[in-house]
């Protein structure tokens, strides 16, 4: 038996396992390649990686270390007793070699898979294997088994509400951020929504991102029902909930990988809305030459797809063909992206028109779930919500329950970006102006972002300001200053001008 340490590295959810050379229960000298390891002493196995130390202060032979989340998983105090053993081949990974080859897996083989990621039975090389594998091609009947799997055992109920309604956005769109005023109509209007949002993956901010300029995001299970019960609607950080956890690993994985396939995205989104309990669902897709789905083809195919899953999981879905082609309002960066929020809820006469008018048409499609309402009814409702104030009121009393955030700053390192000659906006490209924004640090600061001041239709003369840099940081906009110089993400024609 070894003593337990915990070793306070964070290996983003890979779990490592420490042990000394001279440790008398294991024969390090024996291991030649990466070793996995099962470590027995608490309520389950847990099981990790096997590393091999020399410094006796950082592990004793007498010792076991576990880095962070395995030291979290097994839940016993530092010195308590454990033991090792070598890992049993995990068998769902010969599923995986399947698929590799072109087999099609059954429900049954996906659930395996998603039950052995979630015991983290997987090391991130694995899953990775697993997403290659299944990124080639997945079924429709491939998809509907992901998606079932991820949902997993905890699901929230609600007992009193036959419609639960929820709205979710494929992204690809810097700014956007319509899920917030949505919400804030929707509650005013009563039907309950418990909108579960993420952090940003590869955007500048996600919608948790935004919200958390503010309000707290943080919110588990219990106070979600409670927030929506009360308002109608709350906003959380989907990593706040235990729901649907498998998604979270993988989702870590896709993100040092650098890839996103859209069946994997469908399974992971689908599956979240089903263990939060939702039972309408309203899916925005929008469609760009620079957006995350080029094509109309492409995105008719996707709300197939999703329509088929949501039939067989009983979950209702209105998948909207959406414009991708730029932008939509003014501000890339979680203050930026609240400030336009807010100028909307409080109908100011600056607030981002093409925002508004988004907002107001996705939030008519949530509402005409509503069996009271006749189809067409929507948009003028929504209207009528948000000018009438109740939209404000109901955005308040949200902001107020869950917590009101401290206010960040804007970044104070500015720049202006200006128009290189005189002519008409043509285009505006979503992937460079993302990546300006997240290298000027808006994924890692609220206040860092850009500011448009100019949008597709726009005349702008030469020397005229097309968008600002803010930044917090001076190292990221050093960053976003070199990238800008290369290429700012503007197409202006000067034909006809």
């Amino acid at each position: 038996m070894l003593g337990l340490k915990h070793v306070a590295v964070n290996s983003f959810n890979e779990n490592i396992a420490y042990i000394h050379r001279d440790c008398a229960d294991f024969q390090a000298d024996d291991i030649k390649i990466l070793t996995k390891v099962e470590v027995y002493g608490g309520a389950e196995p847990v099981y990790a990686f096997l590393q091999v130390v020399d410094d006796a202060k950082l592990v004793k032979p007498t010792e076991l270390g576990l880095n962070t989340e395995a030291f979290r998983q097994i839940n016993l105090p530092e010195g308590a007793k454990i033991s090792i053993a070598p890992a049993q081949p995990v068998p769902s990974l010969a599923a995986i070699k399947r698929k590799i080859t072109g087999n099609i897996l059954s429900g049954g083989e996906y659930s395996s898979i998603i039950n052995d990621i979630a015991a983290h039975r997987y090391s991130n090389m694995d899953i990775a294997s697993f997403l290659v594998a299944s990124g080639s091609f997945m079924t429709a009947s491939e998809v509907l088994a992901l998606t079932e799997a991820m949902i997993g055992e905890d699901v929230i109920r609600w007992d009193d509400e036959s419609i639960v309604v929820d709205f979710h956005c494929f992204g690809g769109v810097p700014g956007n951020k319509t899920d917030i005023v949505i919400a804030a109509i929707v509650a005013a209007y009563g039907l309950p929504m418990p909108r579960t949002a993420g952090r940003s993956l590869t955007s500048c901010a996600g919608v948790a991102d935004t919200f958390a300029v503010l309000a707290n995001v943080d919110i588990d299970e219990d106070k979600l029902r409670a927030l929506v019960k009360e308002n109608r609607a709350a906003i959380t950080d989907f990593n706040s909930l235990s729901i649907a956890s498998t998604g979270k690993i993988i989702s870590t994985v896709e993100r040092q990988l650098g890839i996103m396939q859209l069946q994997h995205l469908a399974a992971s989104i689908l599956s979240i809305k089903l263990a939060a309990g939702v039972t309408h669902l309203v899916l925005d897709i929008p469609v760009g030459p620079n957006s995350r789905i080029r094509s109309t083809n492409e995105a008719m195919r996707l709300r197939k797809l999703l329509e088929y899953v949501g039939d067989m999981l009983s979950l209702e879905i209105d998948a909207v063909i959406t414009d991708g082609s730029e932008p939509i309002g003014n501000g890339i960066g979680a203050v930026l992206e609240a400030r336009d929020v807010m100028k909307i809820l409080r109908n100011k006469p600056d607030a981002p028109q093409d925002l508004l008018e988004k907002s107001l048409f996705l939030a008519g499609r949530v509402l005409e779930f509503d069996p009271k309402l006749r189809g067409g009814q929507g948009y003028a409702v929504a209207k009528e919500i948000l000018t009438s104030g109740r939209a404000l009121e109901a955005m308040n009393r949200i902001i107020f329950a869950q917590g009101k955030a401290p206010q960040p700053q804007l970044g104070h390192l500015t720049r202006d970006i200006v128009a290189n000659r005189s002519g008409v906006v043509q285009s505006i490209n979503n992937e460079r102006i993302n990546k300006i924004g997240v290298l000027a640090g808006a994924s890692q600061y609220p206040g860092a972002g850009l500011d448009l001041l100019k949008k597709v239709g726009d005349t702008v003369e030469q020397g005229e300001t097309l968008y600002r840099i803010h930044a917090v940081n001076s190292n990221n906009f050093a960053f976003a200053n070199s990238a800008v110089d290369g290429n700012n993400g503007y197409e202006i024609n000067t034909k006809g001008y």
